[in-house]
C-alpha cells in the first residue's frame, strides 16, 4: 500500500528531487510487448532445441535445418495443447515439461511488467473519490493478446500435412497462462496484489496457503515414487535404448523427450498414489489393486510401470499415504501460523485438502490424451474417480492434521494471565 501511495503522490507533484515526472509509456503497449516476449522466449528455446536435435541426429541426415526448426515450433505448439497428426493418428498429449517452462517464463516476464506499471493508474485523490484502478486488468488483457498473437502466427507458419494446430486449444491455453500466472504476477509486481490479499479474510489466506502446501507435498511424494520405480527398472530402460539402436546424439535427444514428459509421469504417479490409477492405452489400468497392460511404445520412461498382474497386498497400504502426507503438510504449516480455535484449525486443514484434491485432479487430467493410433489413443487418469478419491483422502488428512496440531498448540500454549503474572 505504501508503494502505491508513494507512486501516486510522486505523479501529482513530480519526482523526489522536484523535477517533472517523465512521460510514462502506455500500459497496453508495455503489456503487448511483454506478452510477445514471454511467448517468443520459450518459442526461441524450442527452436534452438530443434536445431540441437538436428545436429545430434547425424547433422542433417533427417532433413534440412528448417525442418528442425519446424519440429521445435511444433513442440512449442504441443506444449500449448495444439496436438499434431502422425500418419493419420492424432497425438494430443501435452509435454508438460515445456508447458512448465512456458509458465515460469510467463510469470517472470509478467512480474517485470508489473514492476514497470506500478506507478500507473489513478492517484490517491482520485482513488479516494471512488475511481477504479484498471491498471492490472488492462495489463493482463494486453499481455494475453500479445501471447495469443505469437501462438496464432506460429500455428499459421507451421501448419501443414503433418501438423494441423488446434487454434481454439492454443487460445484456451494462452488464456489459462494469462489468467492463472500472468495476472497474479502483474498484481504482485505492481504492488496491488499485496493490497488485495490483505483485504481477504484470514481464513481464505490461510486456507489457500494450506492447499498449496498439501498439493506440493503430494507432488513431491509422487515424484519420489516415480524416481524409485524408475531406478528399480533402470536396466529395462537401458534395454529399450539398445533396441532402438540410437547413436549417442540420438540417445541424448531421446532423453530430452523423456524429460519433457516427466511432469506428466509425476501427475500420473500421483493418481496411482491416491488410488484410482491411470490408463496407458485402451482397456489398461495401472493402480495399487491391479495392473493390466498391453503393447507399449519403446519409451524409456515407461520402464517405471509396474509388472502386469495383481500387486502384493502391501500395495493396498498406499491409500493411506496421501492422508498422512496431507496431515503432515498441515501440521508443518500450522506450526508457523498457529491457531487455538478448533473450528479454524479444522477449516484450514479440511478446506485446504479439498481444494488441493480438486487442483490435483485438474492438473492430472492435463497429463493425458491421445499418444498414437489404436490402443494408445487413450492415455491418462480417470478424472471422476480421481476427484472423489483425492478430495476425500486429502480433505480427511488435512482435517486430521489440523485437529492434531490445534490440540497440541492448545496444550502447549501459555495462558495470557499466566504469562503476564509478575514474578514472585
Amino acid at each position: 500500500m505504501s508503494s502505491l501511495l508513494t507512486s501516486t503522490l510522486q505523479r501529482a507533484s513530480g519526482t523526489a528531487d522536484g523535477s517533472p515526472t517523465p512521460p510514462r509509456r502506455p500500459v497496453l503497449l508495455l503489456a503487448l510487448l511483454a506478452g510477445i516476449v514471454a511467448a517468443g522466449a520459450t518459442l526461441l528455446a524450442c527452436l534452438l532445441l530443434g536445431l540441437v536435435g538436428w545436429f545430434l541426429s547425424d547433422a542433417g541426415v533427417h532433413g534440412p535445418p528448417r525442418e528442425a526448426m519446424r519440429a521445435g515450433a511444433t513442440a512449442w505448439l504441443m506444449a500449448h495443447g495444439s496436438g499434431l497428426t502422425v500418419q493419420g493418428a492424432a497425438v494430443t498429449v501435452v509435454p508438460l515439461g515445456l508447458t512448465v517452462l512456458a509458465g515460469w517464463t510467463t510469470w517472470r516476464v509478467a512480474q517485470r511488467l508489473g514492476e514497470s506499471v506500478w506507478g500507473h493508474g489513478p492517484d490517491v485523490h482520485r482513488l479516494s473519490d471512488g475511481e477504479r484502478d484498471w491498471t492490472v486488468p488492462v495489463a493482463t488483457g494486453g499481455f494475453g493478446v500479445g501471447y495469443a498473437t505469437v501462438a496464432l502466427v506460429t500455428a499459421s507458419l507451421v501448419a501443414g500435412s503433418l501438423v494441423q494446430p488446434d487454434r481454439s486449444a492454443l487460445l484456451t491455453w494462452s488464456l489459462l497462462l494469462t489468467v492463472c500466472l500472468a495476472a497474479p504476477a502483474i498484481a504482485a509486481g505492481s504492488g496491488r496484489g499485496a493490497v488485495w490479499a490483505a483485504a481477504l479474510p484470514p481464513a481464505v489466506r490461510h486456507g489457500a496457503a494450506t492447499a498449496v502446501t498439501i498439493l506440493l507435498s503430494v507432488l513431491g511424494v509422487s515424484a519420489a515414487l516415480l524416481v524409485v520405480a524408475f531406478a528399480l527398472s533402470f536396466g529395462e530402460a537401458a534395454n529399450m535404448v539398445e533396441q532402438l539402436g540410437t547413436t549417442g546424439g540420438e540417445t541424448t535427444l531421446l532423453g530430452l523427450v523423456n524429460l519433457a514428459l516427466l511432469p506428466n509421469a509425476v501427475l500420473l504417479a500421483g493418481s496411482f498414489l491416491v488410488g484410482p490409477g491411470f490408463a496407458v492405452g485402451v482397456g489398461t489400468l495401472v493402480s495399487p489393486s491391479a495392473v493390466v497392460l498391453g503393447p507399449l511404445p519403446v519409451l524409456p520412461l515407461l520402464a517405471a510401470l509396474p509388472d502386469p498382474g495383481t500387486p502384493s497386498s502391501w500395495w493396498g497400504l498406499t491409500v493411506g499415504v496421501p492422508v498422512l502426507v496431507a496431515a503432515a503438510a498441515v501440521v508443518r504449516l500450522q506450526r508457523r501460523r498457529p491457531t487455538l480455535r478448533w473450528d479454524e484449525g479444522a477449516l484450514r486443514g479440511c478446506g485446504g485438502g479439498i481444494v488441493a484434491g480438486a487442483v490435483l485432479t485438474v492438473l492430472a487430467s492435463l497429463a493425458g490424451g491421445a499418444a498414437g493410433p489404436g490402443r494408445m489413443r487413450e492415455v491418462g487418469v480417470f478424472s471422476g474417480d480421481l476427484l472423489v478419491h483425492s478430495v476425500t483422502a486429502l480433505g480427511l488428512g488435512g482435517l486430521l492434521g489440523g485437529l492434531v496440531i490445534t490440540w497440541w498448540q492448545r496444550r502447549t500454549s501459555v495462558p495470557a494471565d499466566e504469562d503476564a503474572a509478575p514474578e514472585s
